[in-house]
C-alpha cells in the first residue's frame, strides 16, 4: 500500500508500508521524485530485491563478525586466515561504515591503499602482494553477496573491480649443491626431516604431522592423509588434507628409508609417535621457521629460501628424468594437472631442447668434435 499526499509546506510526502507492515515515508519537492521513488520500491519488491531501509546501517565489522560465525565449511586455518586479513587490512580501512554507505569507488580507494600501502597514514603500512589483495577482496565480496541474500544491501559494490595483476615470477628450485648443504648442515634430530622432504615433496604440515605408522618401510612408501595445523591461541593438532588430491602414496628411494630409520633407531620413534618433534611436543608451522629453518638456512647461506623450495626441488628431479604431468601432479598431491604445469611448466623439455638432443645423439659427437670436423664412431 502505497500514497502520495501534499503537505502544507508544499513538500510531497511519499509513503508506503513494508512487508511487515511498517511504514516508510520520504519528502520531495517534486510529486514527479515522490512518483519515481514509490516506483522504484514497488519494483524492487515485486523483483525479491527490497530491501529495509534501515537493514544497511549495520556496519561492516559487524555484520562480518556474524558472517564469519555462520561460515561452520571453513577450516580452523581458513577462518584463522580470514579473521587476521579482515583484522589488518579491512577493518581499518572500512570496518565502521554502515554496510549501504559502501560504494564502489570506496572499494577502489581501499584496494589502492593496500597496493601501494598508506605510508601518510602510517609508515608500517607496506604494499601487499597482488595476490594477497585479490583474496581479501573475494573475502569481502562474499561478505556482501551474503548481505545481498539477507536483504541488507541492494548490490555487491566488489562487483567489477581491476584488481592489480599478480607477478607471475618462474619456480627456480634449488641446486643439488644447497639441499646437500641444508641437509648436511642440520641438526641430527631433525637431518631426516630434510632427506624426506627433498625425497618426497611432501608439504610442511604433511611431514610436521607425520607419525611412524604412515611409512611402510618394507615397501618403501609413505601415506599422506593428514596434516599438522597450527591456529593461533591452540595447540598444533591434526587435521585433514585440503582436497582429495592430497591423499596420497608416495614412493620413497631407498636413501630416505635409511634416513628415516636410523632417526627411528636413534629417537625410539614408537609407532603412533609423531617423526619430528621439539622438545618431546608437536613443532608449530611458527616454531619451526623461527627455530629450526631460519637458523639453518643462514648457516648454510641461503637466507630467503623457503623451506616449501624443497618440494620444488623434488619436482624438478622427477621432470628432469621424464616424468609425466600426470606423475608429477599425483605426487605432489596437486588437484589438476593444470595446477602443475602453471607452477613447472618452463622445467619441462621444450621443442628446442629435444631438438638438440636428438641431433646430438644422430651425431654420436660432442660439441666441439662437430666445430672441429671430426666424428666418433
Amino acid at each position: 500500500m502505497s500514497s502520495i499526499k501534499k503537505r502544507e509546506d508544499g513538500k510531497w510526502r511519499a509513503r508506503y508500508r513494508d512487508q511487515a507492515g511498517k511504514e516508510h515515508a520520504r519528502h520531495f519537492d517534486r510529486k514527479t521524485d515522490a512518483q519515481r521513488w514509490l516506483d522504484e520500491v514497488t519494483t524492487s519488491v515485486v523483483t525479491g530485491q527490497y530491501v529495509h531501509p534501515n537493514a544497511g546501517k549495520i556496519t561492516l565489522k559487524d555484520y562480518a563478525e556474524i558472517w564469519r560465525g555462520e561460515q561452520v565449511q571453513h577450516r580452523p586455518t581458513t577462518r584463522a586466515y580470514i579473521e587476521t586479513n579482515l583484522r589488518l587490512h579491512v577493518y581499518p580501512y572500512l570496518g565502521d561504515r554502515p554496510l549501504g554507505s559502501i560504494t564502489p569507488q570506496d572499494v577502489r580507494v581501499w584496494l589502492n591503499k593496500l597496493s601501494v600501502g598508506d605510508l601518510e597514514a602510517d609508515p608500517k603500512v607496506r604494499p601487499i602482494a597482488a595476490s594477497t589483495i585479490a583474496t581479501i577482496h573475494g573475502v569481502v565480496s562474499g561478505i556482501f553477496r551474503c548481505a545481498i541474500r539477507d536483504r541488507r544491501v541492494a548490490m555487491n559494490p566488489c562487483e567489477a573491480t581491476r584488481l592489480p595483476k599478480p607477478e607471475r615470477k618462474l619456480v627456480v628450485p634449488p641446486t643439488p649443491e644447497t639441499v646437500t648443504a641444508i641437509i648436511e648442515s642440520s641438526p641430527e634430530q631433525y637431518r631426516a626431516m630434510f632427506v624426506l622432504a627433498a625425497g618426497s615433496g611432501m608439504r610442511n604440515g604433511e611431514i610436521l604431522g607425520l607419525t611412524r605408522d604412515r611409512i611402510d618401510f618394507l615397501r618403501r612408501t609413505v601415506s599422506v592423509d593428514r596434516q599438522l595445523v597450527s591456529v593461533c591461541g591452540r595447540a598444533p593438532f591434526h587435521a585433514p588434507r585440503k582436497t582429495p588430491a592430497s591423499v596420497r602414496v608416495i614412493p620413497l628411494p631407498q636413501v630416505v628409508i635409511d634416513a628415516l630409520s636410523l632417526h627411528v633407531k636413534n629417537h625410539g620413534i614408537g609407532e603412533q609417535d609423531l617423526m619430528f618433534t621439539l622438545n618431546g611436543k608437536p613443532i608449530g608451522r611458527s616454531q619451526f621457521g623461527r627455530f629450526i629453518w631460519r637458523p639453518l638456512v643462514a648457516e648454510v647461506g641461503v637466507s630467503g629460501l623457503r623451506f616449501h623450495e624443497l618440494r620444488h626441488f623434488y619436482a624438478s628431479l622427477l621432470i628432469r628424468y621424464g616424468e609425466s604431468v600426470k606423475v608429477v601432479q599425483t605426487r605432489l598431491g596437486h588437484a589438476n594437472a593444470a595446477e602443475t604445469l602453471d607452477t613447472y611448466s618452463h622445467l619441462w623439455p621444450d621443442a628446442d631442447d629435444r631438438t638438440r638432443d636428438a641431433i646430438q645423439l644422430a651425431l654420436g659427437s660432442p660439441a666441439d668434435s662437430v666445430r672441429t670436423g671430426t666424428r666418433s664412431n
